[in-house]
């Protein structure tokens, strides 16, 4: 599974890099996390709670940060399982862009689910992957304009 997306964001790329690595903010921008612990500069350990249709799935997994370029772009790369529901894994390459006084956040997603979650189909995977990507950055251009809050 690929998506590619961009947010328009009404604030200064510093200010969305910020949002993007500050732990708080993202455990608040991603939908259904749960906790967030930072175990380095580039590793994070997270809990979510994620909706595949009717399924509601409970992830365990690690976070890493590489191809760390402050602050225009890095990739984040993740791996959970969901005991016996399988196990999803990704990465995200973000490129921001200074627009003016806006930044342009671009992404490109690589996904792959495998085990019973895999069952529910592409299409499925595909559908709810994408609306939790829309929300994670649309809240994160919220929080980068409003100071770190999300509305």
């Amino acid at each position: 599974m690929d998506l590619t997306g961009e947010e328009r964001i009404a604030a200064p790329r510093e200010a969305v890099w910020r949002a993007l690595n500050d732990l708080e903010t993202l455990k608040a921008c991603i939908p259904g996390c749960e906790s967030l612990e930072r175990r380095s500069l580039t590793e994070i350990d997270a809990a979510l709670g994620m909706r595949f249709g009717p399924v509601k799935i409970r992830f365990h997994g690690t976070l890493e940060l590489s191809n760390l370029n402050p602050p225009a772009s890095y990739t984040i790369s993740g791996a959970g399982k969901g005991s016996i529901a399988g196990f999803v894994h990704g990465s995200a390459d973000v490129i921001l862009t200074e627009d003016g006084g806006e930044t342009v956040l671009s992404y490109v997603i690589r996904g792959d689910a495998g085990g019973k979650i895999a069952q529910l189909g592409t299409r499925l995977i595909s559908s709810s992957s994408r609306k939790l990507a829309d929300r994670f950055f649309s809240n994160i251009g919220k929080a980068a304009s409003n100071g770190g809050m999300v509305e």
